[in-house]
């Protein structure tokens, strides 16, 4: 136990530059708390006293405005930064050294039986108001950028942005463990309208300016 209790404030320290020392981190970090509650919670779970752990789940959530279903299998490392609006759901499995920030949601899409939740591998990174919805696996130090919605599985060392969430790979460049910089992912949107811009460019090289300004089309486009 005091093993768990001091790698879950290492993880604060070290992935939080806001922490500034293992008291603070002990007192303030409402990610951690409600990271303890659910430790306590699943092992009454698991031991089928389900009453009991569901109340401790939802004081855990009324505190710390964190959800996290006793059910849920949380590994070492494990960092919820900020933290308001997580929902992790009941079949879910989450690996060592994984970081969630506030509004994720784990969840499922439907009323399935069994396992309706996903697996998070080590060393992922879940970005502010992602969903990761569905019995899939997110990879080993995959990242899924804000606001991403993603149904589908995501190998490892990759990047998942948009809606539905698309793979992004970055030059090939493989992931460092536990990189933090999810605000710098590439918009597969933005660079489809490059794309487009790009070819009307060809086309209109092709065709000629004179053959350009008798187009109707673009006469009612401009």
């Amino acid at each position: 136990m005091f093993r768990h209790i001091r790698k879950d404030i290492q993880a604060i320290l070290e992935r939080d530059p806001a922490a500034t020392g293992k008291v603070e981190a002990f007192l303030m970090y409402p990610g951690l708390h409600a990271l303890w509650a659910h430790r306590i919670a699943h092992w009454l779970y698991v031991h089928h006293v389900k009453l009991p752990a569901r109340l401790i789940s939802e004081l855990a959530r009324f505190i710390t405005g964190i959800e996290i279903h006793p059910g849920a299998t949380i590994g070492e490392g494990f960092f919820i930064d900020h933290g308001m609006g997580v929902v992790v759901g009941e079949t879910t499995e989450i690996g060592d050294n994984v970081t969630l920030y506030q509004g994720v949601t784990l969840g499922g899409t439907g009323k399935e039986k069994g396992k309706r939740h996903p697996t998070l591998e080590d060393n992922v990174v879940v970005g502010v108001g992602a969903c990761v919805l569905g019995s899939i696996t997110v990879g080993k130090n995959a990242k899924v950028g804000a606001g991403a919605v993603v149904i589908n599985p995501v190998p490892a060392n990759t990047t998942v942005v948009g809606v539905p969430g698309h793979v992004v790979v970055r030059e090939g460049e493989r992931l460092q463990p536990i990189d933090l910089h999810h605000e710098n992912l590439p918009d597969p949107v933005v660079e489809m309208f490059r794309c487009i811009n790009r070819r009307i460019d060809r086309l209109e090289n092709r065709l000629g300016p004179g053959d350009a300004e008798e187009d109707p089309e673009r006469k009612r486009a401009t």
